[in-house]
């Protein structure tokens, strides 16, 4: 009898504190176990609960009362390990989470981290975790060639990387764009990624000598053999953008493939060779990406720029006028532009590139003198002042890079050195005239003009000639660059890429290039 209370105890009295010791030892257990019911699945622990709710009576099989494992879910309901098992996103989770309260034990220690956010106090599974606005999302894998080819155009390739257009578009770190080229002498491609605003990084690069103009100034057609050495350098291309994940491409033919009788038919036979469309740009959209290219290179204390372009088959002069509100696209600032029908490899067929004599020089510099004085364009403002630094002149083309590399006698040429050079009209002056006084072999022998360009240098010197003459100017700009970087420029400003939070990435430093760089 209960000397306390003085009642019978109840039948089967030995029983009952076998049960209540084997309880106590299980609670025992159960503490010093710590989490490692939480293991356990969401099922379990759900039917658990549930059954405790109803209020199932207790039994030796069941375990625990339903209070003491509700309040053992409320210590370990963040427990990294059951937010894993039940699939949903952990948040808030805390870097040096383990439980001091209760000392680690062999397997238990990796077990034992707070997680407050993952679980509720009765150890049900919160929310999946919203996504956070701009966050970095990874691309797809790389689009295969049908897929690109689709893209040509400049459209965006949702297979490659699918871009968000609600107003908080989300971050695509290895967003690719590439751009190509196909000028009457020239073929170039460019592949790069947008970083700082207005600034994007090469990744791959491909320029090739094709001449496909030769012989078209006498012939109106591309020759056989110009469109084989094109097809050869296109295949190139094709191959570089098929083994990268190029989101958004844009390729151009210029002045061969549009004043051709059989440039469409070319570039019909591009397609099906190397699956590549390429589409024949205007002249006015071509001097638009000329400057766009070299936007970057016009100082803000300029407020009157004359750029140009000289290509093979043509020539593209911009006249830019730029007030107090400066605009981010340089393009919007042109207010005259013309387009001449000369380039080096016209003008050097017509007049003769290897043996030029300072005669021969004469006539091809009063021949573009000619084109261009049927260009309207008013004066650009005051006669210069020693030292005025408001207009200059920027030349992007192979001719005036020739030029700089000659004036700073390169053992080779040397992009960096060459892009964003200035020099004087003196300089200028001078380097003319040395290139004049070298015959063809001389020409050839110099690393930065080399055999290829030997026939085709005085031909561009003497195009740059006549435009220092109706725009002089006691300075010019080197652009090494020119329409790919302008294609990149346009295409990462109309997706925006730059509006985008992008995060910083270590080690591209030196890599990255200033607006329109290659």
């Amino acid at each position: 009898m209960d000397p306390d209370s003085g009642a019978k105890p109840p039948e089967g009295g030995a029983s009952a504190a076998a049960h209540g010791e084997g309880r106590s030892s299980r609670r025992k257990k159960a503490k010093r176990g710590g989490k490692r019911r939480n293991a356990a699945s969401l099922g379990h622990l759900d039917s658990v609960d549930s059954a405790a709710s109803a209020g199932r009576p207790h039994t030796q099989e069941t375990g625990p009362p339903a209070r003491k494992r509700k309040r053992r879910r409320a210590k370990s309901g963040g427990s990294q390990e059951a937010s894993h098992a039940s699939g949903f996103p952990v948040s808030g989770e805390r870097a040096h989470g383990q439980n001091e309260a209760q000392p680690p034990s062999g397997k238990s220690r990796n077990r034992r981290k707070k997680n407050r956010g993952g679980r509720g106090p009765q150890g049900r599974p919160l929310a999946p975790a919203k996504a956070v606005p701009n966050a970095v999302r990874m691309p797809a894998p790389a689009a295969t060639a049908p897929t690109q080819a689709r893209d040509m155009r400049g459209r965006a390739g949702s297979e490659a990387s699918a871009p968000d257009t609600q107003g908080d578009r989300p971050i695509y770190v290895n967003d690719l764009y590439a751009a190509l080229d196909l000028g009457t002498n020239n073929c170039r491609l460019l592949i790069a990624q947008p970083t700082r605003p207005g600034q994007f990084r090469v990744v791959d690069a491909f320029s090739r000598i094709v001449r496909l103009g030769e012989g078209l100034a006498a012939s109106r057609r591309l020759s056989l053999e110009a469109m084989d050495r094109a097809v050869e350098a296109l295949r190139i291309c094709a191959a570089k953008l098929a083994n990268k994940p190029v989101r958004r491409m844009r390729l151009i033919a210029t002045e061969a493939c549009r004043s051709a009788v059989n440039g469409e038919e070319f570039l019909a036979r591009v397609t099906v060779e190397t699956g590549l469309e390429l589409e024949i740009i205007d002249r006015e959209t071509e001097a638009r990406l000329a400057v766009s290219g070299c936007s970057s290179l016009v100082g803000r204390e300029a407020r009157s720029v004359v750029l140009f372009d000289i290509g093979g088959g043509s020539s593209e002069i911009a006249v830019i006028r730029i007030g107090n509100n400066r605009s981010s696209r340089l393009a919007n600032h042109i207010t005259h532009w013309t387009s001449l029908p000369v380039g080096v490899v016209t003008l050097s067929e017509r007049h003769g590139g290897r043996d030029v004599t300072p005669e021969v020089f004469s006539a091809m510099v009063a021949e573009v003198e000619g084109m261009l004085a049927s260009f309207d364009c008013p004066p650009l403002g005051p006669v210069y002042r020693p030292g005025a630094e408001d207009f200059h002149l920027i030349g992007t083309s192979g001719t005036v890079t020739t030029l700089a590399g000659v004036h700073l006698d390169l053992p080779r040429y040397d992009r960096r050195k060459v892009d964003g050079l200035w020099l004087t009209d003196a300089e200028v002056t001078a380097m003319q005239a040395k290139l004049l006084s070298w015959d063809f072999a001389g020409r050839a022998a110099n690393p930065c003009i080399g055999p290829d360009r030997a026939d085709l240098v005085l031909a561009g010197c003497a195009i740059l000639e006549a435009i220092r003459r109706r725009w002089p100017s006691p300075r010019m700009r080197v652009a090494d660059r020119g329409l790919r970087e302008g294609l990149l420029t346009d295409m990462m400003a109309d997706d925006g890429v730059w509006r985008r939070v992008r995060p910083r990435r270590p080690g591209i430093g030196g890599h990255e290039e200033a607006g329109a760089r290659r």
